[in-house]
């Protein structure tokens, strides 16, 4: 079985759902001797077993698939639909129907990486089934839980995963958090690793708006064995990212990041644009209706390369975002980070 051990370089290339966790990227991350991760979210089954084949065909090397892990059925019907009526009142694009429930295809996407013998396998919005848990360890899967409070951290130990992602509030795109209407906590992630190391001896990887050396060195020094990062690769040659998102990441007009509900009701780490300050303030809290609601509009965004219609997902170390190579990138990362890491 795969361990964090096993990397050369110990930063992983975080899995980004929408598209910008390409095959080419984490063939790219796991080629440079670090661990690149597939997103499984909103991917039918098939799509996601045909990267997975794709991955295995072109590299020998570890890779991860991410899973989102299925939410409770909707609460508040009536807050959806006044969202949508307000969100219909300045878009003409279609909406799908609103459901009460959706899994994902989180019991057939369980049944690809079983299948396909998948190196790691990470979670995100809680934890699996214990059996689950079982089939993936019989089928040699290494299982990272993602977590952003000790309280989960401890759940997590207890279902038996055997490693933790650290997530802490600087992290660009969804917080982690098991429950969709729970606000997501506020201490830094270092002191966020701090905390759950105190409380637990599993491996930590230490995620969220990770774009220095320094970071990284300090976060390793903290307890954590490994890092993630996600917005500093979106601008790289392999990400998938729009060209919209890429450019808005160094557009000057974007000066912040907020967390919003705006575009899929869970709280959510975004570059501040017209759309999170339209809707913002009104959106329930309600997931994955509410991306449901509002993918078919990020989608037409996208065909226009409108940057304010998307969910320009982005950690708090935005900026320091560079373009060229995965490789380039978390060689960089990993130089900066040694040369502090060997100071006496």
């Amino acid at each position: 079985m795969f361990t964090l051990n096993d990397l050369k370089i110990p930063i992983l290339a975080a899995p980004m759902a929408g598209g910008a966790s390409t095959p080419n990227l984490v063939v790219a991350a796991s080629d440079a001797g670090s661990l690149g991760f597939l997103a499984g979210g909103y991917k039918t089954p098939q799509a996601l077993a045909e990267q997975v084949i794709e991955v295995q065909r072109r590299t020998e090397n570890a890779f991860g698939v991410n899973l989102f892990v299925p939410q409770p059925p909707l609460t508040d019907r009536a807050a959806v639909l006044a969202y949508r009526d307000a969100l219909a009142d300045e878009y003409t694009t279609a909406f799908s129907e609103i459901v009460a429930e959706d899994d994902d295809g989180f019991t057939e996407k369980v049944a690809v990486v079983i299948e396909h013998q998948v190196p790691v396998v990470s979670f995100t919005f809680g934890l699996p089934p214990a059996d689950v848990v079982a089939r993936m360890h019989a089928a040699g899967s290494y299982l990272v839980a993602t977590v952003t409070s000790v309280p989960e951290a401890l759940q997590a130990v207890e279902r038996g995963v055997d490693a933790l992602c650290v997530q802490g509030p600087e992290a660009g795109g969804h917080r982690a958090t098991f429950q969709t209407q729970d606000e997501p906590g506020t201490l830094a992630l270092g002191a966020l690793v701090t905390a759950i190391r105190a409380e637990v001896t599993l491996p930590l990887i230490a995620a969220g708006g990770i774009h220095s050396g320094e970071q990284i060195a300090a976060l390793l020094a903290t307890g954590a064995e490994a890092v993630q990062l996600g917005t500093a690769v979106l601008r790289t040659d392999e990400s998938g990212a729009t060209q919209a998102h890429k450019d808005a990441l160094v557009q000057s007009r974007f000066t912040e990041t907020v967390i919003t509900r705006a575009f899929s009701g869970r709280p959510a780490r975004a570059l501040l644009n017209a759309f999170i300050i339209n809707h913002g303030n009104t959106a329930p809290s309600e997931y994955p209706q509410v991306h449901h609601l509002t993918k078919g509009l990020r989608a037409d965004a996208a065909r226009r390369g409108d940057a304010d219609g998307l969910a320009l997902w982005a950690g708090t170390g935005y900026r320091a975002a560079t373009a060229g190579s995965v490789q380039s990138v978390l060689e960089a990362l990993w130089v900066d980070a040694t040369a502090l890491i060997a100071r006496p």
